[in-house]
């Protein structure tokens, strides 16, 4: 069993930067995947990035934020990082940190998720 929390969200203006950390418990994460995903209200939960367990080039992002976010690990500290720079509103949603045994794109190949940070991108 895997424990995920996320921290790390809050309100920032159009163009501004936030870095995401999600915080993983209960067994080393050294060796899974791991992802971001986010949910805007009234749309279905999306990718945005996801890590080997090597971490490196092991990396995929979604269209929308590629050249704007990047996702890294610290495996010494169980925690993976989402740093998000040149945000715009269409950014807005709850962050969902999340560990599998896949490098994927698709969110039911993650067995574990965290609880969500509320991410607001103002005009």
């Amino acid at each position: 069993q895997v424990q995920l929390v996320e921290s790390g969200g809050g309100l920032v203006q159009a163009g501004g930067s936030l870095r995401l950390s999600c915080a993983a418990s209960g067994r080393t994460v050294s060796n899974y995947v791991m992802g971001w995903f986010r949910q805007a209200p009234g749309k279905e939960r999306e990718f945005v990035a996801a890590i080997g367990w090597s971490g490196g080039v092991n990396t995929y992002y979604a269209d929308s934020v590629k050249g704007r976010f990047t996702i890294s690990r610290d495996n010494a500290k169980n925690t993976v990082y989402l740093q998000m720079n040149t945000l715009k509103p269409e950014d807005t949603a709850v962050y969902y940190c999340a560990s599998g045994s896949h490098l994927s794109r698709a969110s039911y190949q993650y067995a574990y998720w965290g609880q969500g940070t509320q991410v607001t991108v103002s005009s």
